[in-house]
């Protein structure tokens, strides 16, 4: 049987890379068996595994939960983490270079975790979500610090139709001088979202400039959705 390394770095990463730039996003899908969601599932009410929950309506943020989880990640987390970082990271340098940015992102997520302690941002930003009827997550963008990546991705890991109904997973873009554009995704079971943690560039007469985006969660109608969130860059808290 595959590793999920294997699994990942098969993946016709060119045609991914034209996608996230022509879109802002790209499904990569089936990246989990239903057993290795399943057990994703189950680890949400392991509480020894989280530093933090947080209520979503506490915040205004929605109606669901969410949890972050603490280091060291488990071992198939780490290694997704690890491996979609070094695909990305020549997108994301290209990015920042066509945008005449300063940052430059390093090889390998070690290095980026270690850029990130630098800045006093160490706490692990991967989290499990969870939304019943009614859940939904208002239009957001996962910074955490002064430091982050540009890309960061989300693994579906129930059935939409089956599971639950409605959560389709937004996302927003703001075309200067233009009005927001929204698109709506459905991705199955064990497939795996990359998209823009805030900003993509487009080409425009005088060249790149940047494109805004946001991402949230609509309204869950029935059912129970579940996700894990894997963002790059550590948070200062």
């Amino acid at each position: 049987m595959e590793t999920i390394t294997e699994r990942i770095e098969k993946c016709d990463w060119e045609a991914i890379y034209q996608q996230m730039n022509n879109s802002g996003y790209a499904v990569m899908p089936q990246i989990l068996s239903d057993a290795e969601c399943d057990d994703l599932v189950r680890k949400y009410d392991q509480k020894e595994l989280f530093r933090k929950t947080v209520v979503m309506e506490r915040y205004r943020f929605g109606l669901g939960e969410y949890k972050y989880l603490s280091y060291p990640l488990p071992g198939m987390i780490q290694s997704i983490r690890e491996t979609v970082y070094s695909q990305l990271a020549p997108l994301a340098n290209n990015w920042m270079k066509v945008l005449n940015m300063e940052a430059v992102f390093p090889d390998q997520f070690a290095e980026l975790q270690a850029l990130c302690r630098a800045q006093g941002q160490n706490k692990p930003t991967v989290l499990l979500l969870k939304y019943g009827e009614g859940g939904h997550n208002t239009l957001h963008q996962d910074l955490y610090g002064d430091l982050f990546f540009p890309i960061q991705l989300v693994l579906f890991l129930n059935e939409p139709g089956k599971d639950y109904t409605g959560g389709e997973f937004v996302l927003t873009q703001q075309t200067p001088r233009a009005q927001t554009k929204a698109m709506v995704l459905k991705p199955a079971k064990g497939d795996l979202l990359l998209f823009t943690t805030n900003f993509r560039p487009i080409k425009g007469a005088r060249g790149y400039y940047r494109l805004n985006m946001k991402h949230g969660v609509s309204e869950v109608h029935s059912g129970i959705r579940h996700t894990l969130g894997i963002i790059f860059h550590d948070a200062l808290t």
